[in-house]
């Protein structure tokens, strides 16, 4: 029997089961269709349990290395990173149910299978459980995600040498000695939880600093701590060959000294994603895909070529980040149902990475704006000079302002340091609302707290900073 539905998205990660819950909330009646992760690779393989090993290698780091600043001391410490990817997967599991109570709550359909586009109005979906079920639609959203890229030649995940992020963060045992080739947030975070948990790491980035995407200070100052750390960077390096070896895999690495060898337990390849768009049936709707990263293009309202069709999420290769995706998600839906809605700005997309120190960004970095021939005022607050960090004994790192110096609009933010992904929305809020450093300046901010480097970096903007 054929169900009927105004929207059916395909996919339930961050964007699609955003997109779902608001299609539902505004009176569409509307079916969710996934395979395998409700929430995800987000909740359930990405962001989530990465951040709660993240969390267990600060302790580790400190306990290790910092014990005896905080009054600490003990004999015979032991790591038990079994008991960490534990804790990791209650957290994701637990989230995960939080979803499946959000589509319940929303009265959304959910069909646990593989969906198929028949045609312009129809999807068939094979069954987890087992039979068929046939849909059909007046809108689709298509929400599919992504997959990770492999370094060409090079077969990802068929052992236990040569992986992607997926068997990484499902293992309970780290690597003695490891590779990481990509220095983006992945490869960094990664980094970050196996060194601290005795892995000998080497972090192998093409482009000529890690963090690439990130201005350029932050990068310099990230590779101080983890090289502090004891991680080996090498940057500027480019992978030849990845050999497959009875115990473990041999890395030849092309770099400005020269060709490197290095031989490793478990190699990550973490160079980035590609967008699934094969295997459910897109070809036969005409859907127009982007001729050099074969995503899905969409207009500002996620609306494909195909009228009644729209993507969202890292399936456009917009910005592959699961908040950007729920908030496509958001305008995806309000645009079928005819509702009041936005235009993403995805320059001005916050960004974070979660290693330590953290590092979160929007907008434009000091090279990109003047790039774009802006006029630019910028400031820099260290955190070394506030208060709250000091005590909290995490003091490393800076946050960085860049304002238009004929308008005064806040162009970009910087930030390195103590929980700055927390800090980064007082400043895209501020640049969302049109405010200026004045107004950041003039707010109050409780003291001590993290948030007066906010307020100091306006300071020098405007006139002076008051603590330096």
């Amino acid at each position: 029997m054929t169900k009927d539905y105004d929207v059916i998205v395909l996919g339930a990660g961050p964007g699609g089961y955003v997109c779902a819950i608001r299609a539902a909330q505004l009176g569409l009646k509307t079916a969710i269709v996934e395979k395998e992760y409700w929430g995800g690779v987000c909740l359930n393989v990405g962001c989530i349990p990465s951040k709660a090993l993240l969390k267990n290698a600060e302790l580790a780091h400190t306990l290790q290395h910092r014990a005896k600043e905080f009054g600490f001391s003990f004999d015979n410490l032991k790591l038990d990173f079994s008991a960490a990817f534990q804790r990791s997967r209650q957290v994701s599991g637990r989230l995960v149910k939080g979803v499946q109570f959000l589509m319940k709550k929303n009265k959304i359909d959910t069909y646990e299978g593989w969906g198929t586009i028949v045609d312009g109005r129809t999807l068939t979906v094979s069954l987890n459980a087992g039979g068929e079920e046939t849909l059909t639609y007046k809108n689709l959203v298509i929400a599919t995600g992504s997959h990770p890229r492999s370094i060409p030649g090079v077969e990802l995940d068929k052992d236990n040498l040569i992986v992607s992020y997926l068997p990484a963060i499902l293992s309970d045992r780290v690597p003695k000695q490891a590779v990481v080739v990509g220095a983006g947030a992945l490869g960094l975070e990664f980094t970050y939880v196996w060194q601290n948990y005795g892995t000998q790491v080497t972090l192998v980035e093409m482009m000529d600093r890690i963090a690439p995407l990130e201005d350029a200070e932050v990068s310099a100052e990230l590779r101080k701590a983890y090289e502090k750390m004891g991680v080996k960077v090498l940057t500027s390096a480019r992978v030849e060959t990845i050999e497959r070896k009875a115990n473990g895999a041999v890395v030849t690495v092309s770099t400005p000294q020269g060709q490197e060898t290095i031989e490793a337990e478990q190699v990550l390849v973490a160079i980035g994603f590609a967008p699934n768009v094969e295997g459910f049936g897109l070809e036969k709707l005409g859907v127009r895909l982007n001729e050099r990263t074969g995503a899905i293009e969409v207009d500002d309202h996620m609306r494909t070529n195909v009228p009644n069709v729209y993507a969202i999420g890292d399936v456009t290769g917009k910005l592959m980040l699961a908040h950007v995706g729920s908030a496509m998600g958001i305008v995806a839906a309000e645009t079928i149902a005819g509702h009041p809605t936005v235009t993403l700005d995805y320059k001005m997309m916050p960004r974070a990475t979660y290693c330590q120190p953290q590092i979160a960004s929007f907008g434009y970095t000091e090279e990109e704006a003047k790039a774009a021939g802006y006029e630019i005022k910028v400031a820099k607050f260290p955190f070394q000079a506030n208060g709250k960090a000091l005590g909290l004994g995490d003091y490393q790192g800076f946050v960085k302002l860049i304002v238009d110096a004929r308008y005064g609009e806040i162009l970009g933010g910087h930030m390195i340091g103590p929980d700055v992904s927390e800090l980064l929305p007082e400043y895209t809020l501020a640049h969302n609302a049109e405010l200026t450093a004045e107004e950041i300046a003039r707010n109050v901010h409780t003291h001590p707290t993290l948030s007066e480097v906010l307020m100091e970096a306006a300071h020098g903007i405007v006139s002076d900073y008051i603590h330096i």
